[in-house]
């Protein structure tokens, strides 16, 4: 598969993947803010049964804020703070909701909280005060706000985002590996042809039909560099830093008698040529046959 085609491939597919992820994460969402609905309905119908009243109604269930929920009703009434608590921790343990939640009972008159408290993971870091003290009766709003939205939701969305991260890394290694594979093998190719010659670089040898011509270390440097650009002209000085920087002392007249030994080497192929361009450099004159 060509390097082009694989981005391609792989981006779509994340796409999809991430799609599919908030697609999800988002129907979780829905169904989490909908069970907090019917669990204070039924909070909310508990309270008004346990002040005798089946008739008044428990007002729609409305989200404040992400994830403050509040309940209302109709008609006023008392409430007894050990009794509230014990039918939300009821309700929600049925609904599959969080245990981590602050709940503010507020006077409708004044939007003053009257009663509140806090469930943690523990009852001992809990903090439920003056459980028995009875609110008389009167118009009350009562408020839910979950510390942390969801458990399942959190832990869903801390898995999707940690597979995504895994999928990134593969998908990136798979790409940049086989693209750093290809600039590879294109700047050291096992072997390059030359006209009817193939050079084999990591071999320091030419070969012609079956005959093998041995290279020296700069012999072979010389025609690789003439073999990647063939029937270029490269100046003399390009040529000679290629070859001999950080690999000895270069003396003028050295490369001259390389490129005369490379001669004698190619001359089994009329179509080769090694040529001078008079005050610039050399160039590998290959002709089409």
């Amino acid at each position: 598969m060509s390097s082009k085609r694989f981005y391609i491939y792989g981006s779509l597919g994340i796409l999809l993947f991430l799609g599919g992820v908030f697609s999800s994460f988002n129907q979780d969402n829905s169904d989490f803010i909908e069970r907090v609905k019917i669990g204070l309905r039924e909070v909310g119908n508990n309270l008004l049964l346990s002040n005798k009243d089946s008739t008044s109604l428990v007002l729609p269930v409305k989200e404040i804020k992400p994830n403050i929920y509040e309940v209302s009703f109709e008609k006023g009434l008392e409430i007894e703070p050990g009794f509230l608590v014990s039918e939300i921790k009821k309700s929600f343990k049925k609904s599959d909701l969080s245990k981590f939640y602050r709940v503010a009972v507020l006077e409708c008159l004044i939007n003053d909280v009257v009663y509140s408290y806090e469930m943690k993971e523990t009852s001992k870091k809990s903090i439920v005060p003056c459980s028995g003290r009875v609110l008389p009766v009167n118009c009350y709003k009562i408020q839910v706000k979950f510390i942390a939205s969801s458990p399942k939701l959190l832990r869903s969305s801390f898995y999707w985002f940690g597979f995504l991260v895994v999928l990134l890394l593969i998908l990136s290694e798979m790409y940049f590996g086989k693209r750093k594979n290809s600039n590879e093998q294109q700047e050291n190719p096992s072997k390059i042809q030359i006209g009817n010659y193939w050079l084999y670089p990591n071999q320091s040898k030419l070969v012609f039909n079956s005959d093998e011509i041995m290279l020296s270390n700069k012999e072979r440097e010389i025609l690789t560099v003439f073999a990647s650009a063939q029937n270029e002209i490269i100046k003399r000085e390009e040529l000679s830093k290629k070859v001999w920087e950080d690999n000895g002392v270069f003396v003028g007249r050295s490369l001259d008698t390389y490129i005369s030994k490379l001669r004698k080497k190619l001359k089994e192929d009329p179509a080769l040529k090694i040529i001078n361009v008079h005050g610039v450099g050399y160039k590998l004159e290959v002709s089409k046959s």
